[in-house]
């Protein structure tokens, strides 16, 4: 079969467009920047198209075309693929049969997987991707052989976000924007948490309660549903839902919290937490304890969460973070894991914030969320091409956020260019200073030793 990817280089559809590589399929895509995940799909033998979207990106021949959420109706390639599938040029034909073109959505297809599967959906507001290769890991260890889509890259799968699998089991992060999550058919779900995000789409938190409200629900009589039971929100959800599965509660009060924080690698309250879920997972699935607890003391992270590098300055060593936190509650937890591993050092928090609508929408929460670290940079917001709506009420963006942060934290700064903020800060630090950097966007570039020297 061949599929052509409308995005294809997003998180998600790259991992998606590895698995029909993987099953033999011939795989095309486009996206309009390069990306270390085109990169690594051209590698595994797709055909990457980079740059503005065009007709003539789609093959002559094609049988399905997927696309990301984010592309508009007016997409070109999604209008053309319509446009085929409107006439005879978007039939394929097959041992004598006749096939229209299938046009769908990630979420659509990925859906339709896990309805072929045992599926353990991972699902929150926070936490997704930890727990979601946490939970993987510990299959893997148990001999379960499970398929795997998760929102970032693991050393475990060859610095790949995805792991082609023999057995019924497959793990997903199930993603809430869009409300993708409502085309999946888990047999299980581990919810994490739940909190106001992706107001762009869904506008208030009742409204996002609701989506999961609808979410749970898809679980079967038999199916298992692991919350934690520290989120009031996750509470709330079961109480007003129309549940038959067990449900299966964690904690940070249980036992094992204690025993998780001696073994882990990664640090933070929020990554026992996660550990706790994964654990959770696997004991509904009848793992032994000491086959968990060994995978997880062997996590090591994930691509840009909690990354450490190590880089040569004038004479010392610098240790330089790069996490993916983007939320005001991520960033708080962020900065409390780096004081827990880095005790008495001086940390510099450098953030990028992620679109226009969500700066402005947490503007207030993001002033106090840097408390605790002894200086801040803030840059240019990142700006999500294909999802941003109106600019955001004037006074709301990032030199603004800055100015306000400054006015309980002296050390605060604007750089306007991320790319000028190491030789910014080395002119600022002590050497046993440590560099935080987070946000969901580019920022995580400057993480090489080339801009720090």
């Amino acid at each position: 079969m061949r599929v052509h990817f409308i995005g294809i280089g997003g998180i998600g559809m790259s991992a998606l467009a590895q698995y029909y590589l993987a099953s033999g399929h011939q795989v095309s895509g486009s996206d309009l920047a390069p990306s270390e995940m085109t990169v690594l799909l051209r590698k595994k033998g797709a055909r990457i198209f980079i740059g503005r979207h065009k007709p003539g990106n789609l093959p002559k021949s094609i049988d399905m075309v997927i696309y990301t959420p984010a592309a508009p109706n007016s997409n070109p390639e999604l209008r053309y693929a319509h446009t085929l599938s409107a006439s005879a040029k978007g039939v394929s034909v097959s041992g004598g049969k006749r096939y229209p073109l299938k046009i769908l959505s990630y979420p659509e297809v990925l859906g339709e997987l896990t309805k072929k599967y045992f599926t353990i959906a991972v699902s929150g507001t926070h936490g997704k991707s930890t727990t979601t290769a946490m939970t993987a890991l510990i299959l893997v260890r148990a001999g379960l052989d499970p398929t795997v889509i998760v929102g970032a890259k693991l050393k475990e799968f060859s610095n790949s976000n995805f792991r082609m699998g023999k057995s019924k089991y497959l793990v997903i992060e199930a993603d809430e924007h869009f409300a993708s999550f409502l085309h999946y058919w888990p047999q299980m779900i581990v919810l994490t948490n739940i909190e106001e995000d992706h107001l762009d789409y869904y506008k208030s938190l009742k409204n996002i309660l609701g989506a999961f409200r609808q979410y749970i629900e898809h679980l079967p009589k038999d199916g298992m549903l692991i919350v934690n039971a520290d989120g009031k929100n996750s509470k709330f959800k079961i109480q007003n839902s129309k549940l038959h599965c067990k449900i299966q509660n964690y904690s940070l009060y249980q036992k094992e919290a204690e025993q998780l924080r001696r073994v882990l690698q990664v640090p933070g309250a929020h990554n026992i937490a996660n550990a706790l879920a994964a654990l959770s997972a696997a004991r509904a699935l009848k793992i032994p304890d000491r086959i968990s607890l060994k995978a997880l003391s062997e996590y090591k992270g994930a691509w840009r969460r909690f990354e450490i590098k190590r880089f040569q300055v004038s004479g010392y060593r610098l240790q330089v973070i790069s996490d993916y936190a983007h939320h005001p509650t991520e960033v708080q937890a962020t900065i409390q894991a780096a004081k827990e591993r880095f005790p008495g050092k001086k940390i510099w928090a450098v953030f990028q914030p992620h679109q226009l609508a969500r700066t402005a929408a947490f503007f207030d929460k993001f002033i106090g969320a840097f408390d605790g670290v002894d200086a801040v940079v803030l840059t240019k917001i990142f700006e999500v091409q294909g999802r941003e709506g109106k600019k955001p009420p004037k006074g709301r963006d990032a030199k603004a956020l800055a100015a306000e942060i400054k006015k309980s934290k002296p050390r605060t700064y604007f750089v306007p260019n991320f790319r000028r903020i190491p030789s910014f800060i080395v002119k600022k630090m002590g050497k046993e200073d440590v560099v935080l950097i987070m946000g969901a966007g580019d920022i995580y570039k400057i993480n090489e030793a080339k801009f720090w020297n």
